[in-house]
Order: C-alpha cells, then structure tokens, then sequence
C-alpha cells in the first residue's frame, strides 16, 4: 500500500508530477554551502563567491598578501534531537585554508583556521539555532535590471537603472521634455551633463550618439519646426545648435546664400532641449558638475570629481549589476554585453536614453513594475550570502589594519584574521533578521507551507506601512507561480505570499511553471518551465480543454490566455497548454474539495485555518479529500517512508530497521511525545512489523497529524444545517456530548519549564529538596534532588524544581550567630526560588531533563545547572473553543448538548455538531454543502473520495452517489427533536463534514484577577493574562455606565479597583472585616497629571471649595487620619453594645 485509496472524480490527466515541496530551501543552501563538493571543484557561488570576492588581501604597503586556498566542512558534534535539548546551534565546522605570502622575502606560510560552526540544514528544510526550529523566509524583491515607467499624476517618463549593489541611474523626462538624471538619489541634473562627464564633451558628438545619419536638407519650407543640429555663423549672426528653424530663419539663410543645412524634426527636441538646459562646456567641468551634487561641501578638484564618478557605477567592487541585472538590461535594450560584465558600461547608458525618448514617441514599451518578469525570488542560500558579503567587508578592513600593525617575521594567518565580524553576520542573519522566523510547527501543513512562503519585506525589500495596493494585488504573470488565494487577512495581505505547487525558481531567481506543448493544434505530453517573461510572448490554452483520442483541441476557436487578455483563438495559434488545473493555487488551498464553488475571501480562511489545525489524539483523513493530502505528509517529514523494496528486520517504539532488497540496512527514528514550537505534541508510532515486506514510497510510519500515510488535521463528524434554539446564532456551533465523551476533538499540548542555578555574588544557587518554610504536602513529587518525578500530576503553583538562593548577609544578632554555630550551614539566609507551574497551567510531567557544567555539559557563563521539565496536558473540546471547516466556515463552541437531546434522523442516529444553515448562502462557499452531501454518501459506501480543485466531483455525480448509498439524492432527510422527540418542520440538509479544532482554545485565553501587580508609574493593573493583568475599563465602557447613572460602581472602578493605593488597601481591610466601604480617595493617576505639568513648568496647584490651596500629601493624611477616627468610634460603639 503506497497511499490511502481514494475514488478520484479527476477527469483530466495530469502529465506533471508533483515535485518535492521543500526544494526551494533545500537547493538554495546546497547552492550556497556546496557541501558534498570537493573544495578544488566548487563552483564561484555562495560562499565560495563571498570568498574569493574578498581575498586576496593586501598591506596598505603591498608587503604581505592573505590568499585564499579553500574551505573544508567538518562533522556535527550533536545530533539534531541533541541540539534541541541542549538549546545549540545544529551546525559543522567551518575551517579554511589560507596562504600568508611575503612578498619582499617570497615565503609562504599556510594554515588552517577554524572560522565558526556554520549552521546546517536539516533534512526538513529547517535551521536549529540555539535549541529553536527557525525557517528562513525567501524574499521576493524587485529584480535588478532596467525599468521604463509613466507616472500619469506627474505626466513624467522615467528610465530607472537598478544594480543589485551600488548606486541607482534614474533618468526622468520632465513636462519641459528636458531629460534629467539623478545619481543615487541625489540632485537632479540635465542628463547630458552625466554623457560629458564619461567623455562625450562637444555637443555635436553627444547629437550623433543618438542620431548618426544626420542629412543635409535643402533650405525651404519644410525645414519649418525643426531644428538645426550645426552651428552656422554669418558675419555677426550666429545660429546655435538646436535652433528652431522659422520663416525668419528661412530667410535668412536664403539671403547668406546656405542652400543645405543639418536638422532635425520634433523628434529630437527633448535631446536638444536637454543640451540647451546643460551649461557644462566639457567633460572636466561636467565631473566638478556632478561632484559637487554627489559629495555637497567636500574640496572640489578634478581628481576627486573623476575618481568618485568611476566609483560610482564603474568599480567592480562599488557597483554590481549582477548576472540578473546583466540579463535584463541585454533583454530590454537589445545589447549583446557578455554576462559576465556586471558594471555598467557606455552603451548601457546611451542605449537606455534612447529607448526613453522612444517611449515619449510611442514606439516603446513601458514596464509593469508589478510583472513578475520584474520581481525575483531571493532564497535562503542568496540572502545568507549578501549578510556574509557585510561581514567580510569588515573582515577585510580588519586584516588590512592588523597587517599594517603587526611585524612581518613573526606574522601568520591566524595573528592577522579576526573572525569576530563574520561570526556577528551570521548570527545576526539567524537570529534577528525578519526573514529568519519561528517556525510555525502547529501541524505539518503549517510547516510546510511556511517553508514555501514568500515574502516582499524584509531588508531591501517593501515595508508594509509604504506598499500600495498595486503591489499586494493578484497580477496576470502570477498565474502558475504564486498563489491569488492564500495570503494573510491583515496589514501584510499581498506581501506575504505562497508559491503554487508547481512553481520553481531558476537560476536567475524568477519563478517558473510548466506547460505542456502544442503543436499545431495537438496536445502533446511534453513539458516546458516558462518565466513569467517568457510566457509574455506565448498564447497559452488552459489546462482540460476538450481533444479528440490522438490529443488534437476541439473546436473552431478554443479560449486561451494573452498577457492579461482572454481571446478566442483558433487551436492552430495555441503554443503552449495548462499542465494541471491546479497549477495556479498553493498546496494549502489545493487541500479544499469544491475549491470552484467557494467564494474567493472564504478559500482564503479556509486556507489559513488549516494552518492552525491543532492535531488530534486520534487522527482521521477526511473522507472527502483532494488528492494533495498524501504528498503534504510526504514532503512534511513527520511520515517515514520506505526507501528502497525491502523486510522489516525490526520495529519498536522509537526505531525500525528496514532490511533492503539492495542489501543495505535503512534505519528510521521515530520522535516519541516531543513538544513542538507551538507546544502541540509531535509524535510518530509504527505501522509496520518485524518480517513485514514493504515496497519502496510505503508509509512505515504515522506522525502527529497523519493517517495512512495522509494528512488528517480534522475529523468527519455528522452534520445538520438548522437553526437550534438559537444557540448557534452568528456562526456559533452546536457539539454533541459524544464528541466530548470519547475524544474525538481531544489533543495533546505540552509545555517546556525550565530554570537555571546560577553562581550569583552572595553565592551559589542550589536546586535542593531542602526548601525552607514548607510543609512535606508541596514537596511529595519532587526527588532527593528537588526534582519533580515523571507521571506527577501538576497544577498551577505547584513546584516542578526546588531551588533556593542566598540571601544579603544582614547583622548577626547574638542569639542568630548561636544558632548559626550550633547548626552550621541549615540556619544561613536563604530564599525560595523554586520552579513553579504557571497560573493557569496544569498536566502530567512527562520528561525532565538534567544539564549540569560540572558534568562536562555545554552550559552558557554563570550557569552551573539546567533543569528542564516537559508538561503534557490533554484537551478536550469545551465551550469557547474555535473550530472551523475548510471553506472558512469558522465559528465559535456556544453548547455542548448532551447527545439524547440532540436532533436525530429517523433511524435513531443523533447529530454530532449542528451548524447554521444562515451562515452559507450570503458568505458565498458552497462548497461545504456539496463536501456534506459527498461526505454522507463516502461514510454510507465506506469510501475515501478525491475531488481535485476544478476537477472535482459534478452535482450530478454527487446525487449519483447518495443514490447508490441508498440515500435521498437531494442530500435532505426530516430530523427529529431530540427533547420533545417530534418531527421538525422541513427537512434538513444533513451528511459528513470535516471539521477542524483551531489551535485558538478558550483554556489559553481565559483569566480572572482579584488583586495583582500594579504599573510602577501609573499604578493601575497591569493588562493581559501573561502579567496576570485586570480588564480594561475604555472610554466607552464608562459612557455606558454613565448611561445608566451608575455613579458609585463607576467611581470604584476608576479609584478603588484600580489606582486609589490608599483605597484598594482599604477596601480589602473593609471585605475582611466585613464593614461598609469608605470613600474612595485621589487616583495615582492625578498625581501623575500634576507632575506631568509640573515638568512642563505649569504651577499646578488644588483647591478646595473655598479656594483653599490643599497639599495633596496633607489630603492623604486628612483621610488617614478621619478614617483612623471613625475606625475608633466604630469600635467604641462595638464596645458600648457589648457591655450593653
């Protein structure tokens, strides 16, 4: 068995097989590392690239040089499992060879040089850094190259030039039509002024770079408008360059005897415009020109003004275009640089002015900045090596300072390299960069696709407060590469993305999709990846069009696909067709049957909440599937699949050993009750055993949200659309006791405590069963150690780990320093600062985990030992918690129904969750009626259904089906009243439903507070359960008190419930003492307010009724003291009563 066998409805066949889902994290660090290649065979890529780009390096004085040779990786020190637990970086050794070579002497000295541990892919596509699972996010950026944009507000036309590194070259073509040029960013210039400051001085030349057969034109009235290209000089009249010729010119011209000249029509207005704007005279005074806008105040002189232009766009090591940047330009502009020429060069610039006035002409094209020609993916391998590029160039700048330094005789590799800088990128990269995130482990769909994200912040990317609505919005050219549906809901909509399953990145970074070929009409079962500006260039038919038996397409005209256009065209046009119909989406939404009759904002949710499926203690597939559910536990690396034909020669708990028919042993270890980064529970458990014969792809195992080899994050449950009593009003959700009674939504959740014993200045810390003040009750599950025991049952305040730690050393009295002597140690100053379970918390210790620096385990300074104890707690479904369906059908528990009063079908069987049938028709997803119907026929045959997104199951087919299951075919049966036991009204649309359990649960958010800690300023609680905070009393919440008149609650919540210090102790003596409370006294929150102004120097002082200047130390004391004498009256009324 390779998979669970599903009945697909699939009517097209796929030619395209699916690909290994997490190839885009894997092949990029394999670009990057190299790590299974000889370290003389390694292309220049990665850090190989980052490498050879710094060294060699030279002394200021060019005695000595530091060469690089090559880089070895070496073995991991621990395994994975162990870096978890050790809280360590999973990572190899990075060593490299270098070459000292004194150039004075010609000596040599060689050495290797342990750089750091670099940090290792998993087989998962995942980094652990520090202990924690982390993913590194690609980044979707703009591609360097060339851009021609029209600003329609501004009426501007602008060329933009961006490197991938260095300075960018915009040209813009003003209302004036006068050309400028904007050097990174700065001043704007007349573009001419850039031209003579690479050498094109004279303005005749600068005329013939863009127009080099200039003709001379008889003098007549044609000439008329345009203008002339040479000076001409008679006597004391002078016509410039760039004249306009008039009746007048005309004239004059006839007169002075001129029966040719040189001009130009309109067309080259904007270059003579320009020059006529531009007032440098040659290229020295254009360098001067350009210097003092690109450096403002510095010394102006020629050899500053020429070296700082060549640094800026034509020094290698200033400047980059990139192979990406390279391409597009020679693309673009027709050139045919070679790729390897990644500054900018002459052409480049002339070349890029003249397509602009062409576009002002209308004979150009203008760029969509949005087409993903334009946008590139930057994976994991690619921005681990621009962080690198950081970090060497300050390496490089330290080598050469050291070298200077240091004497030449006694200088090595090792005295001159400073590794401190690289080791700071690279931490810097893993640890704080936005791309390099948490990892959602919530299930394996939520890995998976998290590993597949795409996003367009980031650094050198968009921030999500400037991104406009163009970028975020679906574009033609994402068709097959990105998906137009999964994307998240709030400010990032748009700019974090999801690559469509068959997307894939090529060399250059932009992604492709594959069609399959059409010749002349007929469908063929070949293959082609294109980029998305390939694809500009082709007219492509969609996937599962009608064609006869040899493949050739129906129909006079069939419909297809043009850049953003839809025509009909004839098959013999067509070039290339669809592979799959769900080439366009992501993996996730490609896990929605009926995908096609769900509205678009509902797919999303849907696509989303199935991210925050929290996996189940039993885990089921659905019934109703679409095909994709295998390759997600394929690809997920939480199933273990056979390798190779072969016998099981052992299985057990935590490993099976597969016995291959290659003759070689295959060895699976399966991850036991671990916690995840989300704090589900990842668990695998064999299916196989000993001397069981398995075929190569066959599941062996079943991890945390999996069956058969399948994703299963929900469960089918039965279903009935009706309103009930009103408690599933407004999307809430109606359960069934059963449902509760026999775990069918419970889940595993377990939680990491952990405390350190630190060597602290009064002493060591000691985790101790020795804890002073307590009694044998709070200790009875800890160890001789202080440990707590495995299988304990824990709640909150209880304690897990018992440490105590020394207190300051006050004065000895006499009778202290008695004891002291007497007892010794027992009696010194100690504090409780036990380990205890979280407000809020309870479960079952199911792990505890022991480090200690004495006995050799890495442990960071000041730590002597480590203590880590694992929770596991078991959740049921309750009211509260949020559950959803596939189609973004989500809602919250409002009930939980015993089962006999639940509505049941004629045959006794009651519902298991009750929806409202209000929910569907006006939130547009359809889809969940059609899964139902199909649900209940698959639950009746004992069938798993496949239903492709938009090849799924047909309306008829679905009737079809309940036929055959002996069911009514309109999907409806009439229900009874589980509490009356009558029949309802109408019949009720009933069947099978997968339904989700989000990882939202009410026992996460839930929280009461009677007192707790206080905001050190403002004195008011603090917010949030986290702090053990109150609830917040809004602006609006005290109108509605003031609504009701309800002045006294209302002036105990802003005083006594919150910062009125004196009254909040007061109120709680009263409760004590069950007295009447007294009057609330000045909130903190005042004091605050008057020395607020008082630091504005505002003299604020308090009156009283007749305007008496109160101190307000002097009314906390007036009311201390009225209370203290009403305190004394009350109690000598008590005393009176008494003798009375």
């Amino acid at each position: 068995m390779l998979k669970t066998p599903r009945l697909s409805f699939a009517k097209y066949k796929e030619v395209v097989d699916i690909p290994p889902l997490i190839a885009i994290q894997e092949d990029s660090y394999e670009w990057f590392l190299q790590q299974h290649v000889d370290s003389n065979k390694r292309k220049p890529q990665g850090l190989q690239q980052v490498f050879s780009e710094t060294f060699p390096i030279a002394d200021f004085n060019n005695r000595v040089v530091l060469e690089f040779i090559g880089y070895t990786l070496g073995e991991t020190k621990y395994t994975e499992e162990e870096c978890r637990d050790r809280d360590v970086t999973y990572g190899v050794p990075l060593r490299v060879k270098l070459h000292l070579i004194n150039r004075q002497s010609g000596e040599i000295r060689e050495q290797e040089i342990f750089m750091r541990d670099m940090p290792l892919m998993t087989k998962r596509g995942t980094f652990i850094i520090n202990g924690a699972e982390r993913v590194i996010v690609s980044q979707l950026h703009r591609s360097p190259g060339i851009l021609f944009s029209y600003d329609s507000q501004e009426k501007l036309y602008s060329c933009r030039l961006i490197p991938y590194r260095g300075a960018w070259v915009e040209f813009e073509i003003d209302s004036n039509n006068v050309i400028n040029v904007r050097l990174g960013r700065k001043r704007k210039l007349p573009a001419t002024i850039l031209l003579k400051a690479m050498g094109y001085s004279a303005t005749g030349e600068i005329i013939k770079l863009f127009y080099p057969d200039i003709k001379s034109l008889p003098v007549d009235e044609k000439l008329l408008e345009m203008r002339l290209v040479e000076q001409l000089k008679f006597g004391s009249i002078v016509f410039p360059i760039g004249t306009r010729i008039t009746m007048a010119v005309i004239e004059q011209l006839q007169e002075a005897g001129v029966a040719e000249v040189k001009a130009l029509s309109i067309e080259a207005t904007i270059l003579l415009n320009t020059l006529e704007k531009d007032n440098s005279v040659s290229t020295d005074d254009a360098l001067l020109r350009l210097y003092a806008v690109l450096r403002p105040g510095e010394p102006l002189t020629q050899d500053n003004a020429k070296q700082a232009f060549e640094k800026l766009l034509f020094d290698p090591e200033r400047y980059n275009l990139s192979e990406i940047g390279r391409y597009k330009i020679n693309q673009k502009l027709n050139l045919n640089i070679p790729l390897d020429q990644w500054i900018l060069t002459h052409e480049d610039i002339i070349e890029s002015l003249k397509y602009l006035i062409k576009i002002v002409l209308k004979e150009g094209e203008i760029d969509d900045i949005d087409h993903l020609g334009n946008r590139r993916v930057r994976p994991v391998g690619e921005l681990l090596q621009d962080q690198l590029r950081i970090g060497f160039s300050r390496l490089k700048k330290s080598i050469k300072e050291r070298m200077t330094i240091q004497d030449i005789e006694t200088m090595t590799p090792q005295s001159v390299m400073n590794i401190k800088p690289v080791t700071a990128s690279i931490n810097e990269f893993f640890g704080s960069n936005q791309l390099s995130q948490f990892m959602d482990q919530t299930n394996p769909l939520a890995e998976l696709t998290h590993k597949r994200r795409l996003s367009a912040l980031g650094q050198g990317g968009l921030s999500k407060e400037r991104a406009g609505f163009e970028v975020r919005d679906v574009h033609y050219s994402h068709f097959g590469r990105i998906c137009p549906i999964e994307t998240p809901e709030g400010p990032n909509i748009g700019l974090i993305v999801s690559m469509a399953i068959y997307g894939k990145i090529n060399k250059y970074g932009f992604i492709e999709t594959p069609y399959r070929k059409v010749i002349d009409g007929v469908l063929t079962n070949e293959f082609e990846y294109l980029s998305a500006d390939k694809e500009t260039k082709c007219i492509i038919a969609q996937a599962g069009l009608p064609t006869d038996e040899n493949g050739k397409l129906l129909g006079e005209v069939v419909p297809a696909r043009f850049k953003d256009d839809f025509p009909l065209v004839p098959p013999g046009q067509i070039n290339y067709a669809g592979a799959a119909l769900k080439q366009i989406i992501s993996v996730s939404t490609a896990m929605i049957p009926f995908l096609e009759h769900d509205d678009a904002n509902r797919a999303l949710m849907g696509s989303n909440m199935q991210r925050q499926a929290v996996p189940l203690l039993y885990t089921q597939s659905p019934m109703v599937g679409t095909g994709m559910e295998y390759f997600v536990a394929r690809d997920s690396g939480i199933v273990a699949f056979a390798d190779v034909d072969g016998v099981i020669s052992r299985s057990v708990a935590t490993k099976i050993i597969l016995s291959g028919d290659d003759g070689k042993e295959y060895h699976y270890n399966l991850t036991k009750f671990k916690r995840s980064n989300q704090a589900t529970c990842l668990h695998q458990r064999s299916l196989v055993k000993k001397g069981d014969r398995v075929t190569k792809g066959q599941p062996l195992s079943e991890g945390t949200g999996t069956q058969g080899g399948e994703l299963a994050l929900g469960k089918d449950v039965l279903v009935a659309f009706m309103p009930w009593n009103g408690y599933n009003f407004e999307d809430a959700i109606i359960l069934s006791e059963r449902l509760v009674r026999d775990d069918v939504f419970t889940s595993i959740h377990i939680e990491r405590f952990e405390v350190e014993a630190r060597d602290t200045q009064l002493g060591p810390e000691t985790i101790t069963r020795d804890i002073p003040n307590l009694g044998d009750e709070a200790m009875k599950d800890l160890d001789n150690d202080g440990i707590i025991r495995i299988g304990a049952f824990v709640k909150s305040g209880d304690i897990l780990v018992g440490k105590i730690t020394p207190k300051g050393e006050t004065e000895l009295t006499p009778e202290y320093k008695l004891l002291h002597s007497i007892f010794g140690e027992k009696i010194r100053e100690v504090r409780d600062s036990s380990l205890r379970m979280p407000y809020g918390n309870e479960g079952i210790v199911i792990d505890v985990k022991y480090f200690s620096a004495k006995a050799g385990d890495d442990l960071p300074a000041g730590v002597d030992e480590l203590v880590k104890v694992y929770v596991a707690n078991k959740r049921k479904i309750t009211v509260g918690d949020k559950m959803a369906g596939r189609h973004g059908n989500k809602g919250v528990i409002a009930k939980i129904v015993p089962e006999a009063e639940m509505p049941y079908m004629e045959d006794g069987t009651p519902v298991d969750i009750i929806l409202n049938s209000l929910s569907v028709p006006s939130r547009m997803n359809i889809g969940q009626v059609l899964e139902t119907h199909l649900g209940w026929a698959a639950q009746k045959l004992g069938v798993k259904y496949a239903c492709p997104v938009f090849d799924g199951a047909t309306e008829a087919e679905i009737a079809q089906e309940l036929v055959r299951a002996g069911l009514p075919a309109n999907g409806k049966m009439p229900l009874y009243d589980g509490k009356t036991g009558e029949k309802f009204e109408q019949e009720v649309t009933v069947g099978y439903i997968y339904i989700l359990k989000l990882a939202h649960l009410v026992e996460d958010k839930i929280h009461a507070r009677s007192i707790g800690p206080y905001s050190l300023v403002t004195q008011q609680p603090l917010g949030g359960k986290a702090q053990f905070g109150g609830q917040r009393l809004g602006e609006m919440e005290v109108w509605a008190l003031e609504a009701y008149g309800a002045s006294h609650v209302l002036q105990e919540f802003l005083t006594v419930k919150s910062d009125d210090i004196m009254g909040r102790a007061k109120i709680y003596e009263s409760i004590v003492k069950g007295e009447n409370a007294s009057n609330p006294g000045v909130p903190e929150s005042f004091n605050v307010l008057v020395h607020e102004l008082q630091g504005l120097c505002l003299d604020v002082k308090i009156l009283d009724k007749k305007n008496r200047v109160l101190e307000i130390s002097n009314m906390i004391e007036t009311r201390r003291s009225q209370e203290t004498d009403k305190m004394l009256r009350d109690r000598e009324m008590h005393d009176l009563a008494d003798m009375g």
